[in-house]
């Protein structure tokens, strides 16, 4: 990779002040917005909406029209483009710590031990063994996995029936599906991750991490899984029925030394990730030849959130120093 390659793209990033650890960015329209720790939705235009006033977001998504956020303050509430804020949940004396988005405008959120799903038919809750760590709705079906200590919870909020348990020990937070919905995979407290083939609840270790996975992003044809947590992108392979089970995983985009990966996104239509690093640099990395391009250098700061737009050819970041920047290829 040419130093003039590396410069012309980092010359095209616009760069931006958030002003707080940014928890989570996406874009609203064409228009990137940033999540941050104080409670505001940060627009790159440079409008701040205090979303949770004196209050911190926990966690954050968003589906291009609107951008979801939970928080300290026990709120969960919905901003749209314009900046306009809906409280749509409020627990009196706790925090709401999750929230994912689910087909036909469904949306799940978590407050203690308790699972909420709200869809244009109503709500329902479901409290589980202890306090969730994540939440997904699978790709097909209506379906939501809530994991929690010693496994994840797999419920049918339209039906009255007992919800699955895919039990392995252990404290399960972050959880993620594959586009054919077939294995479901958790990060750990501890420095691993584990998943389930969801045919026959057959187990699926994945070790060796030297620090805990705290992202993890399925390529757009769901066949690999790109996660952090280590000193290169570790891809794990999930293109056959038995998944990763037997297989070794694949790395590319190794950091700077010092550094280690600390988020990825992958492309939506592409064979590509986004990759952010603890000493605050972006890449941007083609799968098939590990072909890297620079996108901001190890400026400091970690990288704590990506997001492409759905048209991939956008990109926002964020790092925990409230630095921002947004790159349009």
């Amino acid at each position: 990779m040419s130093e003039d390659v590396i410069r012309s793209v980092a010359e095209i990033v616009t760069p931006y002040e958030a002003g707080a650890h940014v928890v989570a960015c996406g874009f609203l329209g064409e228009e990137a917005v940033f999540a941050t720790g104080e409670g505001e939705i940060v627009f790159a235009s440079g409008r701040k909406v205090a979303t949770h006033p004196g209050a911190g977001i926990l966690e954050a998504v968003c589906d291009g029209e609107k951008i979801y956020t939970c928080g300290d303050d026990g709120r969960l509430a919905a901003t749209d483009a314009e900046g306009l804020v809906e409280t749509l949940a409020e627990v009196k004396n706790k925090w709401i710590d999750h929230v994912a988005l689910g087909p036909d405008g469904a949306l799940a959120w978590s407050s203690g031990k308790t699972a909420f799903v709200r869809t244009k038919k109503g709500e329902r809750s479901l409290e589980v063994a202890s306090t969730v760590g994540g939440l997904a709705f699978a790709p097909k079906g209506f379906r939501l996995a809530v994991a929690h200590y010693n496994g994840v919870s797999l419920w049918f909020p339209n039906l009255d029936a007992k919800p699955d348990f895919l039990e392995w020990k252990g404290s399960h937070l972050g959880v993620v599906w594959p586009q054919d919905g077939k294995f479901l995979v958790t990060t750990m407290q501890e420095p691993a991750m584990h998943g389930w083939r969801l045919a026959d609840n057959k187990h699926m270790r994945m070790s060796g991490y030297p620090s805990r996975v705290r992202s993890m992003s399925f390529s757009h044809d769901g066949k690999l899984l790109a996660t952090s947590g280590a000193e290169s992108v570790i891809l794990w392979p999930f293109g056959t029925k038995d998944g990763p089970m037997g297989r070794e995983p694949g790395m590319v985009a190794p950091a700077r030394e010092g550094s280690r990966v600390s988020c990825v996104a992958c492309h939506p239509d592409k064979e590509a990730v986004a990759v952010g690093y603890t000493d605050g640099m972006v890449m941007m990395v083609r799968i098939s030849d590990a072909a890297e391009i620079l996108i901001r250098g190890p400026e400091g700061g970690e990288v704590t959130a990506l997001a492409w737009h759905k048209n991939g050819v956008s990109l926002a970041y964020g790092t925990d120093e409230g630095k921002a920047g947004v790159l349009n290829l």
